[in-house]
């Protein structure tokens, strides 16, 4: 999915306390495109060969040093040349004081120029880690997303399978709610997925029955939480007699959602299953296996059947 997103510099301002030593518009008109950040030694230098001019630009004591060398007349043409390019903003790290040709090229080229008092390689930390969540690949899909023993779990399934109120009932036994109804799947990296619900509806839930409740404020602070990794996909169905589901859990099932697999399990639904508690083994289970334990294996070893395993029926498992 290619899509666009963007993060205001006034976001990226607030959430990491950046003082503002010079801002051509207003703050939150610059948007920033590119998660990826630049430290411009080697342009300083000269070389603007592959120069990405859409990158945050960070300054630290590595910079001010080298720029220390150059006269007067010098400085000026590299830092005229530097801002000429106009990168959304130039941040100034380890609060260190900022230059007048720094400020005159800011104005001059109309480009941001910001200050921190943090070290300039933690701050890039924060920086590139805000900005890999602000500006990553994202879905909406429509499901229940949940904090089972610290897993993340996403319910999917068909309108009124049961969803919402079997998220309830973890919440009761003392679990967390992230999103109901829609959940806001972000591609953070190539591993990792995070979900979150949409702001305008967060920490609501629909119960078939009684309507609209809000879960923070009926079952308090502790029983919500803004966003969550996605560590497992659980698909809920009515459960179907003519369909055969996995018994061992020898298979390895996945979900791919927006190019990452995930691990899956798909969960029958049928009056007198208590899906709160297979909800929560089955969390509790992928962690073990996350840990490199697989309870069918060790059955199946104990069996002697472990090195046939690829041949392993269900009829064969029936005969026990």
């Amino acid at each position: 999915m290619d899509h666009n997103f963007s993060v205001s510099l006034e976001k990226v301002a607030k959430t990491l306390s950046l003082e503002t030593i010079y801002a051509p518009n207003e703050l939150s008109s610059i948007l920033i495109t590119c998660a990826d950040l630049n430290r411009p030694g080697i342009q300083l230098a000269g070389f603007y060969d592959f120069f990405d001019q859409d990158r945050i630009q960070i300054l630290g004591k590595a910079e001010f040093g080298y720029l220390e060398l150059f006269t007067q007349d010098k400085l000026g043409k590299r830092l005229d040349k530097f801002f000429s390019l106009k990168p959304p903003a130039v941040i100034i790290c380890r609060e260190l004081e900022v230059l007048p040709k720094m400020v005159e090229c800011a104005k001059k080229y109309e480009v941001a120029l910001m200050r921190t008092p943090e070290a300039t390689t933690n701050f890039q930390t924060l920086l590139g880690s805000m900005l890999g969540i602000e500006l990553a690949p994202r879905i909406t899909r429509h499901g229940v997303l949940v904090e089972v023993y610290g897993e993340g779990i996403l319910l999917l399934g068909e309108s009124g399978v049961g969803k919402s109120e079997t998220a309830i009932e973890l919440v009761k036994r003392g679990h967390r709610l992230i999103a109901d109804d829609a959940v806001e799947i972000r591609r953070v990296s190539n591993k990792s997925l995070v979900g979150t619900s949409p702001e305008n509806i967060r920490h609501f839930v629909e119960l078939r029955g009684i309507g609209i409740i809000n879960a923070r404020r009926i079952f308090g602070m502790g029983a919500v939480k803004v966003t969550e990794k996605i560590d497992m996909v659980i698909q809920l169905e009515p459960w179907d007699t003519n369909k055969v589901y996995d018994r061992m859990g020898m298979e390895n099932e996945q979900t791919e959602i927006l190019g990452n697999k995930v691990p899956s399990l798909t969960i029958p639904v049928k009056p007198g299953r208590n899906l709160a508690v297979i909800i929560e083994v089955a969390a509790m289970n992928n962690r073990q296996k996350k840990m490199g334990y697989n309870a069918a294996q060790e059955l199946l070893q104990k069996l002697g059947m472990l090195e046939n395993k690829d041949s392993t029926s269900t009829a064969d498992w029936d005969a026990f």
